[in-house]
């Protein structure tokens, strides 16, 4: 996030993920990894990071909300149901380990759509643009140092891991800019519908 100087003063702004969300016996599996790595290379955000697919991440002022939850509501009545299988680790050199999302069609689809129909109203100014993640992945732990990556790495390129889940809904997260811990604030079910009426033509 960057410098929010230029935030209208006296305006709430929080931080937002919509994210898709493993059911919990794969949640349980996917945090034995992460408390794993973070006892081994002492990396924190593998301890706090809850498991899930980060679709996009924003920062925007608490009075666009309803706005926003409209349009993405639309978004899921149109959408269908994605099958996610998850196999082996990835990394983002020399920062993130992640494990593999090997069915990254439907989730990049539904990210377009969702950058296409709300991305004006996700941007809070020219410094904090939203971030539509295109390269969908499952993070074990970011923000490494140097040494935290390069052995983490050695180990988990040679390690497997394989757990799949039915994304029947995305979620859409929040926090107060600068706090940790986000909470749940909307769901949004999948239900592949023929959604007639686009948002934008209701919502100008």
């Amino acid at each position: 996030m960057k410098d929010l100087t230029q935030a209208i003063p006296g305006y709430r702004v929080y931080e937002y993920l919509l994210v898709l969300n493993p059911h919990e016996e794969l949640r349980q599996k996917i945090m034995h990894v992460k408390n794993e790595f973070y006892e081994k290379y002492q990396a924190e955000t593998a301890r706090w990071g809850k498991p899930h697919i980060t679709l996009v991440n924003f920062v925007q002022y608490g009075l666009m909300e309803d706005r926003i939850i409209n349009h993405l509501k639309t978004i899921a009545m149109g959408f269908h149901p994605v099958k996610v299988e998850l196999k082996d680790y990835g990394s983002f050199p020399s920062h993130t380990i992640y494990i593999n999302i090997t069915s990254k069609l439907p989730i990049q689809s539904l990210v377009k759509q969702v950058r296409t129909e709300t991305q004006r109203l996700m941007k809070l100014n020219e410094d904090n643009k939203p971030h539509f993640i295109l390269e969908p992945h499952l993070t074990i732990a970011r923000k490494l140092q140097p040494w935290q990556y390069e052995k983490g790495w050695l180990e988990y390129s040679h390690r497997h891991f394989t757990g799949r889940f039915i994304a029947d809904a995305m979620l859409l997260l929040k926090r107060p800019a600068g706090e940790l811990k986000y909470e749940i604030i909307q769901r949004f079910e999948f239900q592949n519908l023929p959604v007639a009426v686009k948002q934008g033509d209701l919502f100008v």
